[in-house]
């Protein structure tokens, strides 16, 4: 029987739905698999570090999250062209002894949003986060057609230079800094930081910014139903939580890990099954 030997990179990460998600999977397509979690907060070490070690231990592969995804890139050998367009990586595979980059998140998040919100309006959009999930979010967006993307990042050099990167690949005037007043125009709202996160409560946006005509996304997954989506709903936006891209973005780091091919239904049931037993728990 084939064998794998993933692990997750990121702070925080105890919570996390990937090793359970993957190895799921791995059970109904009859293949083993064991899932780690790396907690750069627990070992201590960098993400360099963090990194050889796992290529010298036999991993098979990495995913990456919260704070790691444009650190990591520096220290790979190969970026998928997605990957490198984006700055960001969420997936290493090793092979053959080359640690390779791809991001999975773009794709992730645009399959979740044209599920649960298949009809909104892309006109006018804030962006709220321009890090490694960030700029995933905004490629995403904009080659969903978004006409405006409005970026608000606490680093305003971060912010402008994603909002530069976006404009060398999709043109001039679709992507601008901007502040969280740019909210009272706009079709709607993605918050792509770990605010909301069980680690980093509450809400990113004052709630009388939010109003009936906009839409919010999180990507923050754990808890679903975060500080801002509450306050969303209870001011009459329509509202997307961050389990579909959480799924997506493991589907097809999943394919890239084992060349076998995942069915995203059946990891969503699972996703559904999942946050069932944590709610138990909590």
């Amino acid at each position: 029987m084939t064998s794998y030997l993933i692990g997750l990179v990121g702070t925080g990460i105890g919570p996390s739905a990937s090793p359970a998600l993957h190895e799921r999977e791995a059970d109904e397509l009859g293949l083993r698999y064991v899932y780690r979690l790396l907690d750069l907060d627990v070992l201590r070490r960098p993400v360099p570090e963090v990194l050889a070690a796992a290529r010298l231990a036999g991993f098979d592969g990495l995913n990456v999250t919260h704070p790691a995804k444009q650190a990591v890139v520096a220290h790979l050998d190969e970026l998928s062209p997605e990957a490198a367009a984006l700055g960001a990586v969420n997936t290493v595979v090793f092979d053959r002894g080359r640690a390779i980059g791809h991001n999975t998140d773009a794709t992730g998040f645009a399959r979740s949003l044209t599920r649960g919100l298949p009809d909104v309006r892309l006109d006018d959009v804030v962006l709220l986060g321009a890090g490694g999930a960030g700029a995933a979010v905004a490629h995403a967006l904009l080659s969903l057609g978004t006409g405006r993307l409005t970026v608000h990042d606490v680093d305003g050099d971060r912010g402008a230079r994603l909002v530069e990167g976006l404009e060398r690949k999709f043109g001039p005037g679709r992507a601008a800094t901007g502040d969280l007043t740019a909210i009272h125009h706009a079709d709607g709202l993605v918050h792509a930081t770990p605010t909301g996160m069980a680690a980093h409560p509450g809400s990113p946006v004052p709630a009388e910014l939010l109003h009936p005509r906009l839409w919010v996304a999180d990507i923050v997954y754990r808890p679903l139903e975060t500080a801002l989506l509450a306050a969303a709903r209870a001011r009459g936006c329509r509202v997307l939580h961050g389990g579909g891209m959480v799924v997506f973005q493991a589907a097809e780091s999943f394919r890239l890990f084992t060349g076998a091919e995942p069915d995203p239904a059946r990891m969503l049931r699972h996703f559904d099954a999942l946050e069932g037993e944590a709610a138990r728990v909590a």
